[in-house]
């Protein structure tokens, strides 16, 4: 789709640690993929990026949703504001996640592309307007890392584990790069996510 053959970032896959300190092992995963990602040549970001707004406008005209909690950016995730600009204009509503309280769910903005935005505590850009409302029914979860099973490795924060807990169960789709696959236990806590959507698929 991008027109580039799978040009790795990173390991595809990477062991899981047989030591006891998983949580240890997963720090040292995190750092791998986030240096791997800060790699990728902007000009190969760009297209990945653009395929994978192609692949999330092209789910979302097979089961169109009325709302959809979206993400800002940051640390090199994809960039997918061309899509949330034609999904705005499609008439969905989009969010972005508001972290409430360090060990709680993230609460949703609503949002509407090019509105006023500030950095909140934790350095994430939100409204500056924050207009609250309830969870949507699907989610862009952004990932530093995916497994076969679906589930996600994020920053370890817990936020997303937290948020997604909660009934109803949203729908879930990660967004990665395909060659942030990488091998890792999922904890009791984590919930695989619906679908991984990257430049590839």
């Amino acid at each position: 789709m991008t027109g580039d053959p799978r040009i790795p970032c990173g390991p595809a896959a990477l062991p899981a640690s047989d030591t006891h300190d998983a949580r240890s092992a997963k720090d040292v995963l995190r750092r791998s993929l986030a240096l791997a990602r800060a790699s990728i040549d902007p000009a190969r970001k760009a297209r990945w990026d653009a395929a994978i707004g192609a692949q999330l406008l092209a789910w979302w005209r097979a089961q169109p949703v009325p709302a959809l909690g979206v993400y800002w950016p940051l640390r090199g995730e994809a960039d997918l504001s061309s899509a949330y600009a034609e999904l705005a204009q499609a008439g969905v509503r989009l969010a972005l996640p508001v972290v409430l309280a360090r060990d709680a769910a993230l609460g949703f903005a609503d949002w509407q592309p090019g509105e006023a935005m500030v950095k909140d505590t934790m350095g994430v850009a939100v409204p500056a307007d924050l207009r609250m409302v309830a969870r949507p029914p699907a989610l862009l979860v952004p990932c530093l890392g995916f497994n076969e099973e679906g589930y996600r490795l994020g920053y370890g924060g817990g936020y997303y584990d937290r948020t997604l807990e909660l009934e109803p169960r949203p729908v879930t789709l990660g967004i990665a790069y395909a060659c942030q696959a990488a091998q890792f236990a999922s904890a009791a806590h984590d919930v695989a996510l619906d679908r991984i959507i990257t430049e590839l698929a």
